[in-house]
């Protein structure tokens, strides 16, 4: 049995743009413009209680489960992405843990969960989607997480930076930054640890191979994590 609750939503137009509610009205503002949707018309006791909309509440368990997730490694890598991720960030890591959780074949459903599941599915998930790292870095890397030492290391072999950076006009120089972070979602904690190159001059001269290796605690079974950035420099101000 399929349980659809259609929300009707359609643009505001006119001079008096309106937030809030009346009656079974709700107006808001998105990025669109302004909104107005017609409320949901299931309460809340109903979902809870009626075994009806089990599937319901197994989806919002795994819902909340993904989105505390999303927000724990946000927190935890939060120094190394801060004011340079994409508005829409926050939404694209909660889908990313969504698929992490869904790949959970052991728990039964609306038990899933991150630990479960296969968080390798977060590779190449990028904080800002306007600035990828595979369209800003072009030298060859590579990475490598060795569990059983708790090692986390990046190595990039020598390469001239005017030729395999996508620079900002007026750009003057670069940092190449790793992030490892191992994450222990039921408790919501995590320990994380980076290291970074010297500011290097965006040039025609090679640089040395780079070779960047964090160690976390790995006794602990926790998924481990390695995050690579590319922080361009121009006068007075980064660019990640």
């Amino acid at each position: 049995m399929f349980n659809l609750n259609f929300i009707i939503m359609a643009k505001q137009k006119g001079i008096l743009k309106m937030k809030g509610s009346m009656g079974d009205l709700s107006f808001f503002k998105t990025k669109d413009g302004y909104m107005v949707r017609e409320k949901a018309g299931v309460d809340g006791k109903r979902i809870a209680e009626d075994p009806a909309f089990q599937r319901t509440r197994e989806n919002n368990a795994e819902f909340g489960r993904a989105t505390k997730a999303g927000k724990i490694l946000r927190v935890a890598l939060r120094p190394y992405y801060l004011n340079n991720a994409d508005r829409r960030m926050i939404a694209r890591l909660t889908s990313a843990m969504m698929r992490v959780i869904k790949a959970d074949v052991v728990s039964s459903r609306g038990e899933r969960n991150v630990i479960d599941g296969e968080a390798e599915l977060l590779t190449g998930f990028d904080f800002n989607i306007r600035g990828k790292l595979s369209t800003t870095l072009f030298a060859p890397y590579s990475v490598a997480i060795d569990r059983a030492e708790g090692e986390l290391k990046v190595s990039i072999e020598p390469f001239v930076p005017m030729s395999m950076i996508a620079a900002p006009s007026g750009g003057t120089h670069f940092k190449i930054v790793s992030v490892a972070a191992a994450v222990d979602f039921e408790a919501g904690q995590y320990e994380v640890t980076h290291k970074e190159t010297a500011i290097l001059p965006l040039g025609t001269v090679a640089t040395e191979a780079i070779s960047q290796v964090n160690m976390v605690t790995h006794e602990n079974g926790h998924p481990l994590f390695l995050m690579m950035s590319v922080i361009r420099r121009l006068t007075g101000r980064c660019i990640r």
